[in-house]
């Protein structure tokens, strides 16, 4: 997807002071030409219309039900059971192997245990670990896979709301076409291994962001009515920009979760408690996120540019990851290299919760990749008699 005319100048600015500092259009999970595989799976082009939120109707933006759940469902091998909680792994300890999973019915609470060779759990981080957490026995009396007491520790997420916004002028007969459901990006220019680049804290950060010209909201606050609000909501905001900073955060043990058997959900099912928070290397790199935004807005010749840093609690960012992390030795770990469970090698488990560090984009396509390798793996080994 292309920029819009402020873009283009923050980029040719930006970029000729800061050659390291790359300005790219913000990559998302949107087609703008379908491929013909894609086209026989009911999906189609994005239209623009950034409503992306409310499901597509056109199949354009990427999700389970318009993708893989329909191309599942086209190889005649799929079950779907909708409306079902995996409450707990079913395992066999003369074996030393998982044999199946307990589900609850969420409208009627009744109970039912499927069986199979091999489990894949991919429910997302904390759900992943919460079945883990539910599932004791005599074997694992602390957690499915739990030798290591790594199970619900290490929880990460991308700490962000810190940057900063300014007021475009010189640009009030510029437009742009349809909502584009994407922004630009800034990759990371951070601690990359010399010296211009290296800070007081490790790792690093890059933006999300972009201009736009301010829509009808900008008049809800004054609380007008009549014609003379009709027409001036007809013509174009003023343009604005901004860049929010997503940054990575360190994994830490006693970022953790656990289970709480004194909160139920409304299944009656224990909860997870939450006691995770940045420390003191994302809050120093807070600060560098914050002055590099303002500088590079400034560099681009905007008007008001401010810097913000607001509230921020992990989980906000919704890239939870780290709780059941990957390890050579199972003594400092839940999942080896393949994502199996340590403890019991028929257990994949190939959502966030295997990752040990975060870096700082997007990671879900790093989750499917994941999933994609142990699912291959898990074929050859059963192949193999091995699992």
């Amino acid at each position: 997807m292309a920029f819009n005319v402020v873009e283009k100048a923050f980029k040719a600015k930006v970029e000729a002071k800061f050659p390291e500092r790359r300005i790219t259009i913000g990559r998302a999970a949107h087609l703008t030409e379908p491929t013909e595989e894609q086209k026989k799976i009911g999906r189609g082009t994005c239209q623009n219309r950034n409503l992306c939120m409310r499901g597509c109707a056109f199949g354009a933006y990427f999700s389970s039900n318009a993708a893989t759940l329909i191309a599942a469902d086209h190889t005649g091998n799929m079950t779907l059971q909708p409306d079902s909680i995996v409450v707990a792994i079913l395992f066999d300890k003369a074996t030393n192997k998982a044999t199946g999973v307990r589900v609850r019915d969420a409208n009627t609470g009744k109970e039912t245990e499927y069986f199979a060779r091999v489990i894949f759990l991919c429910a997302s981080t904390l759900n992943s670990t919460w079945m883990m957490l539910n599932s004791v026995s005599d074997r694992f009396p602390n957690g499915f896979g739990n030798d290591s007491d790594q199970l619900g520790r290490n929880v990460m997420d991308h700490h962000f709301l810190v940057g900063a916004q300014c007021d475009v002028e010189r640009c009030e007969g510029r437009y742009y076409s349809g909502r584009r459901p994407n922004g630009i990006y800034i990759p990371r220019f951070r601690n990359l291994g010399d010296n211009a680049t290296k800070k007081d804290f490790v790792r690093g950060y890059g933006y999300q962001g972009g201009a736009s010209r301010e829509g009808w909201q900008r008049l809800v606050a004054e609380m007008g009515f009549g014609k003379d609000m009709k027409e001036e909501l007809q013509k174009p905001g003023d343009w604005t920009m901004g860049i929010n900073g997503f940054g990575e955060m360190l994994p830490h043990p006693d970022n953790r979760v656990t289970m709480n058997h004194g909160v139920k959900d409304v299944n009656g099912l224990p909860t997870l408690t939450m006691d995770v928070k940045i420390r003191d290397n994302e809050l120093k790199m807070r600060k560098d996120m914050q002055a590099s935004a303002v500088e590079m807005l400034e560099t681009a010749g905007f008007q008001n540019v401010r810097g913000y840093d607001r509230s921020y609690a992990p989980g906000l960012g919704i890239h939870e990851m780290g709780t059941a992390r990957m390890g050579r030795d199972p003594k400092t770990s839940v999942l080896n290299g393949w994502c199996q469970v340590h403890a019991c090698t028929n257990v994949y488990v190939t959502d966030g919760s295997g990752m040990t560090s975060a870096a700082c984009v997007n990671p879900s396509l790093t989750y499917m990749a994941l999933t994609a390798r142990a699912a291959d793996h898990a074929v050859n080994a059963l192949k193999r008699n091995e699992i």
